[in-house]
């Protein structure tokens, strides 16, 4: 008979190739490319068209801070790139890889922090992402184990002023939000290169996925985004976590569809609707053709459209958060 830590490790290997088949990645197919957005700044992004959650690029995003000081990263990706992630920091630079930042905890997002941080990394992150991490939990109905003990944020905050660093003539202020996409999400300001990384609270591709099983609230994004336009300036380059680079304004009518989901929602529930009959009335309707991807199969059942009106069912019917 098989020792049980063997088991253990065997079921956890066997959950992972799982999820990867169900999301259909095949990262050996997948790349990662370099953009240059200030003079020491850097955006890496996979390969576009390959993962079928987040088809502008595989993955979250990561940042890139370089310089003399050595390297700041935000996000580190899946764990089966963190290789290629790796590679490609270190053609940016060779300056050694002092701090990783997490914006929320998903593990296209954390995967990689074990990687980063066995080679010396400190990683910094919100305290309820550290709390998550070590604990196995759920994402879109799936199950994920406690992350390996080195993946885990070593310096965490709470809400509150943001936490600032001082590198490579850089200020990297870590914004944090009200529970939005998760409860423990994070906003990265670079205020000499005028960008702002914004996590996954804001998405251009499906509907706004709250995460309500890690902490995530509708109230809480709306707050989050009105606090990132509070934040940014007109010619701000907002970064999400997956799509497009952005501008202030684009975050005008994201919210506001929301907010006006929100209303319907709340009116149906007042009426004695059950999430069947909103799901059946297709209240995102006036939307669905301006939302790409929002009538995509996603994770956990039914389209982005579909989960996306669960959450915002189960938060309003549940007395919001």
């Amino acid at each position: 008979m098989k020792p049980a830590w063997l088991l253990l490790v065997a079921l956890a290997a066997a959950a992972l190739s799982t999820s990867a088949r169900s999301q259909g990645l095949d990262y050996g197919r997948i790349e990662i490319a370099t953009d240059q957005i200030a003079p020491n700044l850097y955006m890496l992004s996979g390969s576009a068209g390959l993962d079928p959650a987040h088809e502008a690029a595989a993955g979250g995003r990561i940042g890139v801070l370089a310089g003399p000081d050595g390297i700041l990263m935000v996000d580190a990706q899946y764990a089966e790139l963190a290789d290629k992630v790796l590679a490609a920091v270190k053609r940016i630079s060779s300056a050694p890889i002092r701090f990783l930042v997490n914006t929320h905890i998903h593990r296209d997002h954390t995967g990689g922090n074990a990687k980063f941080a066995k080679l010396g990394a400190t990683i910094f992150a919100r305290e309820e992402l550290r709390e998550g991490m070590g604990k196995a939990r759920s994402v879109n109905g799936s199950p994920v184990p406690a992350s390996d003990p080195a993946a885990i944020p070593v310096v965490t905050y709470g809400l509150g002023e943001p936490v600032k660093f001082h590198l490579n003539g850089e200020i990297v202020d870590l914004i944090p939000v009200r529970a939005a996409h998760t409860g423990g999400d994070t906003m990265i300001r670079f205020e000499n290169a005028n960008a702002i990384m914004i996590g996954d609270y804001y998405r251009n591709f499906g509907y706004p996925f709250i995460d309500i099983n890690n902490g995530g609230s509708l109230q809480g994004m709306l707050e989050a985004l009105d606090a990132t336009m509070k934040v940014a300036r007109s010619d701000t380059r907002l970064v999400p976590g997956h799509g497009t680079i952005i501008k202030r304004a684009d975050l005008i009518p994201y919210r506001d569809m929301i907010f006006a989901i929100q209303g319907k929602v709340q009116q149906m529930i007042a009426q004695g609707k059950t999430q069947q009959d909103v799901l059946a009335a297709h209240v995102t309707s006036p939307y669905d053709p301006t939302v790409p991807g929002g009538l995509l199969p996603a994770a956990g059942g039914g389209t982005s459209a579909d989960r996306f009106i669960s959450e915002v069912y189960q938060e309003l019917k549940g007395g919001g958060r």
